[in-house]
């Protein structure tokens, strides 16, 4: 009797404990599938942008294809597919998922060749679990305007030319347009290059690479040279080439977009490129007309403008947020002493005005990280009025034009002066930057206007004669090969010889010969005024004084050597 008893108290516990949790799951069949996309039948609740999955279709990893809805019509379902459609067929069991499509994010991606879905696509293993911060939303909604503040802290490109004259800051959205051929990848690259000399810093800045709609061959050309440059292992490379499908193409920029907002949600910096929004419109376009949407304006549906907005605004400097803490108060303090928390840069203003009435220190609890957005479209004929360049130009900060007559010319980067522009402006620029480069722009811009009018006269006035003759030496002087971006000392030097007109005077073929050698000559014999702009960002009136009489004493060497040279070939 014992017996039954004590099975009959385990059954009643067990019954007592048993929680059956239900999951509903909406099964449909394929309609239609090709090119891909498919058509669904029987997922009423499906809904847009959710993950439905093809249980017997199996992806190389052996896990079931799955596909993104896109479309919700009175009948069907259009999805489309984020694998293979070879094994899908008429008929195919569909199911849906419940799940928002996500991608992994976290350090554990840097360094990696990955696809739009974050599988590894380097052959170097799978990521590393530990270093995973988690899974992100492929999309999410823009930062409001409450939660941003001003752009005010530059991103160096390292590029005499935009830093001094279209500069970008942190947090900024810049356009790249031009044709193809004309180096628009090579000013994306760069930049991501120069960015190594911020991991020395206590403010690094991290960089996604979303290559869409390339060739193959040129996303390796470019994981090789980012390597070889040491920059690959701060750097997350997105690979969606032109043999990848359109829905995975269409899908690439907003994962890349995704990997970048966990660096700057969580205070960070980080740099995308979009290398190009035109393919990915091309993608959009295809997707969007398989799947019946009505075209619009040149074929792409109406909704493109969005596509590229809603990517783009997520570009944001998030604002900062501060407490005022005792002076000797620990580092993991969440609380200040006022019991306030002081918002943006008017708070820190205000927070550093308490601090030193109480005897305390600032200290930021949240914020202040930066996704900067550096797109690319490739124009046709140069025509920048086309639809896609102008719906990107309206959304964007800025643009860098790039021109295929002056690349022709042997003028690299091959920047049209008068189209470019930074709606940031100066203020994404250093002091030290802004004090030797003021005028450039407007030298760079008379000369454009002269330029086009004096071949065709005979007589020009002697103020005429040395605007021409500045703007020539200028041109030469903005030169800049690949792989080669500048320190912002050395930029501040070379462009302060071209706007104080101590060049003026040299030969246009030897400006390239001085300026290295002005730059290993500030290098070795003036390494204060080196570590001044560096540590300060700015250069005193003495020290301006200084590096005036040190680039005089340069170019006396620079024109003695010159002659001497010139002697010597001469006996």
């Amino acid at each position: 009797m014992a017996r039954k008893d004590e099975i009959s108290a385990v059954l009643r516990r067990e019954l007592e404990g048993y929680s059956k949790e239900i999951r509903m799951v909406g099964v449909g069949t394929v309609m239609e599938v090709g090119d891909g996309i498919c058509r669904v039948y029987g997922l009423e609740d499906a809904m847009a942008g959710e993950l439905v999955e093809f249980p017997s279709t199996r992806d190389e990893l052996g896990n079931p294809v799955r596909g993104l809805v896109f479309n919700l019509e009175e009948d069907n379902v259009g999805v489309v597919l984020l694998g293979s459609d070879r094994e899908i067929e008429e008929g195919s069991e569909v199911r849906t998922t419940g799940e928002i499509f996500q991608v992994p994010v976290g350090r554990a991606l840097l360094g990696r060749v990955v696809s739009p879905l974050g599988v590894p696509r380097d052959g170097k293993g799978p990521l590393v679990e530990s270093e995973v911060a988690g899974y992100q939303l492929v999309e999410q909604k823009a930062p409001g305007v409450v939660e941003r503040e001003p752009v005010t802290e530059p991103l160096k490109t390292g590029i005499k030319a935009i830093d001094t004259m279209i500069p970008i800051g942190r947090g900024q959205r810049e356009l790249i347009i031009g044709d193809r051929q004309t180096g628009k990848t090579a000013i994306a690259i760069d930049t991501i290059v120069n960015q190594r000399y911020t991991h020395q810093t206590d403010k690094p800045v991290y960089c996604i690479y979303v290559a869409i709609g390339q060739r193959q061959g040129t996303l390796k050309q470019v994981v090789a040279d980012l390597e070889q440059h040491g920059a690959l292992e701060y750097t997350i490379v997105v690979d969606a080439t032109a043999a990848t499908s359109p829905p995975l193409q269409y899908i690439a920029p907003y994962s890349g977009c995704a990997m970048g907002e966990y660096f700057r949600n969580n205070g960070m910096h980080a740099l995308i490129i979009f290398d190009d929004l035109s393919k990915h419109a091309v993608a959009y376009r295809a997707m969007a007309l398989l799947l019946r949407r009505p075209p619009g304006r040149e074929a792409y549906p109406g909704d493109v403008f969005n596509l590229h907005s809603r990517l783009l605004e997520r570009a944001a400097k998030m604002r900062s947020d501060y407490i005022v803490v005792a002076a000797e108060a620990a580092d993991d303090v969440t609380e200040g002493v006022d019991g306030r928390v002081y918002q943006g840069p008017p708070g820190k203003h205000e927070a550093e005005a308490k601090a030193q009435e109480i005897g305390g220190r600032v200290k930021r609890i949240s914020g202040g990280g930066s996704l900067t957005a550096l797109p690319i479209i490739e124009t046709q004929a140069n025509d920048i009025s086309a639809y896609i360049p102008t719906n990107v130009i309206s959304i964007t900060d800025g643009q860098i034009f790039l021109e295929q007559s002056l690349f022709n010319k042997g003028i690299r980067p091959a920047i049209n002066v008068g189209l470019s522009v930074s709606r940031v402006g100066s203020a994404a620029q250093t002091k030290a930057v802004k004090s030797v480069a003021r005028t450039l722009k407007l030298d760079m811009a008379r000369y454009n206007e002269l330029a086009a009018f004096a071949q065709f006269a005979s007589d020009l006035d002697k103020a005429t004669q040395a605007t021409l003759n500045r703007g020539q030496h200028l041109v030469e002087l903005l030169k800049q090969p690949q792989y080669g971006p500048l320190p912002e000392p050395d930029e501040v030097f070379v462009i302060y010889a071209g706007t104080s007109g101590l060049i003026d005077d040299l030969p246009l073929g030897q400006i390239g010969a001085f300026e290295v050698g002005l730059r290993s000559f500030m290098a070795e014999r003036y390494p204060d005024l080196v570590r001044e702009i560096n540590a300060t960002a700015q250069l005193g009136d003495d020290s301006m004084a200084k590096m005036k009489a040190a680039v005089g004493e340069f170019k006396a060497q620079f024109l003695a050597a010159q002659a001497a040279g010139q002697a010597d070939a001469a006996g």
